[in-house]
């Protein structure tokens, strides 16, 4: 009897998706770990994380603190300024798009009393170059939904992030960690930090998820009214042709806009002369 090729790769789709989803170690981020309970909803992902409902119900705003290593000497230790500065505007961006669907965004002048987001990044395990472009290579070959990639040099992201009120008293708590699979829909990319740049948005809607009352209601967001619109469009166009096109995610053309001052800064910056 003859076995089609989507039923060999089913079953390593899931004992790949599972061996990626393990509970992930706690940190030394978080205010508290008491009470963390592992998340059984999800499969790509592991968490831990824990809400006080009673006290997420009066929120209506919150203000987000900047995205932080920690410890930052072990979880940036490899990266560039570069590839440490696009990873943490990520996170900032994910995190403003996610929360404000959820809540208002108070600006950093908020009152003190204005409950508060805090976020870090705990791991970035490097995605490798070179077996991202062979991977991109035979997906151009065997095209379809469910992409191969090279198990070598596989990336990752672990981050934490809480929800505090004005006495610092956790409300809300997440302990988080991604890793990308052989065979999935992570799309490789040319970037060290490609694997762990896409796994900020699903951290973020997890985070937010965390922090959500039960009884909320979507907010509606014009591009008028979008307290995110510093960090770029919320559909970056440009990040799906790119992939379209190579196959590759480009962290480049998909991450979070650079913010104004660093791109005067770029522009503005002296060019050497030219003999």
């Amino acid at each position: 009897m003859k076995t089609s090729l989507p039923h060999l790769v089913a079953p390593a789709l899931l004992l790949s998706l599972a061996a990626c989803a393990g509970a992930p170690t706690q940190g030394q981020f978080l205010s508290s770990y008491e009470d963390l309970t592992p998340r059984t909803d999800m499969v790509r992902a592991g968490a831990l994380d824990r809400a006080d409902a009673e006290a997420l119900e009066g929120i209506q705003a919150v203000r987000i603190e900047p995205t932080v290593f920690a410890p930052s000497t072990n979880a940036k230790a490899w990266m560039t300024a570069d590839e440490q500065t696009m990873m943490l505007r990520e996170v900032d961006a994910q995190l403003c798009f996610e929360l404000s669907e959820r809540f208002e965004i108070a600006g950093r002048d908020a009152a003190p009393t204005t409950p508060r987001v805090r976020a870090a990044v705990t791991e970035v395990i490097p995605t490798n170059p070179a077996g991202s472009a062979a991977s991109a290579a035979a997906g151009f070959f065997i095209p379809g939904p469910v992409g191969l990639r090279v198990p070598g040099g596989l990336g990752g992201l672990g981050a934490e992030a809480e929800l505090l009120d004005a006495a610092n008293q956790q409300i809300a708590a997440i302990v988080w960690r991604r890793t990308a699979t052989a065979i999935g829909t992570d799309n490789p990319s040319l970037s060290r930090v490609g694997d762990a740049l896409q796994f900020v948005e699903p951290f973020a809607d997890a985070a937010a998820a965390t922090m959500t009352p039960e009884d909320h209601e979507p907010r509606e967001i014009t591009a008028e009214t979008d307290p995110c619109r510093e960090y770029g469009s919320r559909f970056r166009v440009e990040g799906l042709g790119a992939r379209f096109v190579t196959g590759l995610y480009v962290p480049q053309m998909s991450a979070a806009r650079a913010a104004e001052a660093e791109a005067e800064a770029a522009e503005t910056e002296p060019t050497a002369p030219q003999p």
